[in-house]
């Protein structure tokens, strides 16, 4: 009898120890949170969230103009991690409203991260949306709450200038990388 219930502690431990270890990865990202940010994460919170690395929190302007001030996170050694979006400017208790992800580590749970293909994209997620701005597309994915901006570089040459033309899913090279993304709450 002690052996069994011995054994069936041992499994319960090794089960928690196992979830609480994937739920701290600093480099998973999912629909509400990025590594160890979330949701609900506030201004004031992330001096304690990245205690081992660097947060830089730039100021521009007087607190009247009431733009949104970007939050760099960077690790020690000085490598960008992310550029956070504060909804209100100025405001130690507001929350994150958007998180541009910068280093290649941090991945989402079906393996997408900054060094992935619009085919890596397609493949894992369905996308949602598609837009034609200026000079890059944004593909929305709502499933994780991302928008994937491709450069239009990385377009045929007959999509590249056309603002007003509606580009569907299927007209995106596979091999278009991604320039960058940002996963917004």
């Amino acid at each position: 009898m002690k052996n069994i219930l011995f054994t069936v502690l041992m499994c319960a431990l090794l089960t928690t120890s196992c979830t609480k270890d994937k739920e701290l990865n600093p480099f998973l990202i999912k629909k509400d949170h990025i590594g160890l940010l979330n949701d609900s994460t506030q201004v004031k919170d992330l001096d304690s969230i990245y205690r081992n690395d660097s947060v830089v929190r730039y100021i521009a302007g007087d607190e009247f103009v009431g733009s949104v001030n970007t939050i760099e996170v960077f690790e020690k050694g000085g490598k960008k991690l992310l550029d956070l979006s504060p909804r209100e400017a100025l405001d130690s208790t507001s929350v994150i409203a958007s998180v541009r992800i910068i280093d290649e580590r941090f991945k989402t749970e079906k393996n997408i991260s900054t060094l992935s293909t619009f085919k890596d994209i397609k493949s894992a997620y369905k996308i949602s949306k598609v837009d034609n701005l200026i000079n890059v597309i944004l593909v929305s994915v709502n499933e994780i709450n991302a928008s994937f901006t491709i450069d239009k570089k990385e377009l045929p040459a007959s999509m590249r200038f056309n603002m007003d033309m509606n580009i569907d899913p299927i007209q995106i090279p596979e091999k278009a990388k991604i320039k960058f993304f940002m996963i917004h709450w």
